[in-house]
């Protein structure tokens, strides 16, 4: 079959389309024939030799795809089966999106039946392939702030693909949320996420975000802040805070060291927090999509969580699709089609 390699650490041109063994499924795994492939910030540092696919994964990239089951293992849906999700019924042509730790740049690959989703009837297969990884994601950044209904919660990033998917499952579960955008147009379009028009999304290229977030919250800030920056946004995060406040970095764009105001945290009772999918066990990627298929897939379902994506490339293109990932440019997911 066909997969976009990693020829050697390094740019986007180190990328190439080659033949690869096609994949072998076990008796508690699914064989998809991939329609389309999620492209994540995780893809990017794989390239350069930043973030090795772990032991037993294809040295390819690729966390998520969306596709068609072509065979399904022995063990798949019996009773008792192998994990949380694994008493879902699956057949040949079923319509899946899936959770993948990679390999996802490739024709078909082999799924964990317990990281798998039916994808509703109304999603078209490609857009599904959007949210797997940003839901997942989502959702441990909610179970690790301990986000409940009512409090208010910041998406800085609310138009990158998991802030995108973020700002929709959290306004579904009854959080007041906000996010940031970068521009104008982006600020605009990333409040068309939230139709009943409850979304504030502020402008964090301007030099007042901390006093911006301040006035949108009647001077109190914010719940929790689920923070992609790192290092850069660090001392912005901890100013925004309301009293118990809990900060969630799930990315470094702004690097990895930062200094603290110990007495700040300390007076907002504050907490910083951080949280990472891809490293974690299988069991409990198998408990975070269990919770997926449960509270946040019936929204996917009714309409109320969409994926978001702004541009599909075939694979001879997936450099260009790093690319256009690193620009910042972005608003939602990129997808790469076989």
């Amino acid at each position: 079959m066909r997969a976009v390699t990693i020829t050697r650490p390094g740019g986007p041109e180190v990328l190439e389309v080659a033949l690869v063994p096609d994949p072998q499924p076990g008796p508690s795994d699914l064989l998809v024939e991939v329609e389309a492939a999620g492209i994540n910030r995780a893809d990017l540092l794989q390239r350069e030799g930043h973030y090795p696919a772990p032991p037993g994964t294809p040295p390819w990239p690729g966390l998520e795809v969306a596709g068609v089951v072509r065979a399904v293992g022995a063990a798949v849906g019996a009773r008792g089966g192998t994990g949380p999700g694994s008493d879902e019924r699956w057949q040949p042509g079923d319509r899946v999106a899936a959770l993948l730790p990679g390999g996802g740049y490739a024709e078909r690959v082999v799924v964990a039946a317990e990281l798998a989703l039916h994808v509703p009837d109304h999603v078209p297969t490609n857009d599904a392939a959007a949210l797997p990884e940003a839901l997942a994601t989502a959702w441990t950044v909610l179970e690790t702030g301990r986000a409940t209904p009512g409090e208010t919660l910041l998406v800085r990033g609310g138009s990158g693909g998991v802030g995108s998917v973020t700002v929709q499952l959290a306004h579904a579960l009854g959080l007041r949320v906000l996010a940031t955008a970068g521009g104008r147009e982006r600020v605009e379009r990333v409040a068309r996420l939230v139709p009943d028009g409850s979304l504030v999304v502020l402008d964090h290229r301007a030099d007042d975000l901390v006093e911006q977030v301040r006035a949108a919250t009647d001077g109190r800030g914010v719940d929790v802040v689920l923070d992609v920056l790192g290092a850069g946004g660090l001392a912005d995060n901890v100013a925004m805070l309301a009293l118990d406040g809990r900060v969630v970095v799930i990315g470094l764009q702004r690097g990895r060291r930062a200094q603290i105001d110990l007495g700040e945290l300390l007076a907002r009772r504050g907490a910083v927090l951080t949280t990472t999918l891809r490293s974690r066990s299988s069991s409990d990627k198998a408990r975070i999509m269990s919770e997926v298929r449960t509270r946040a897939w019936p929204l996917v379902a009714d309409g109320r969580v969409r994926p978001v994506v702004h541009a599909t490339l075939p694979f001879e293109q997936a450099g260009r699709a790093h690319e256009l990932l690193a620009s910042g440019e972005v608003l939602g997911k990129l997808l790469l089609v076989p």
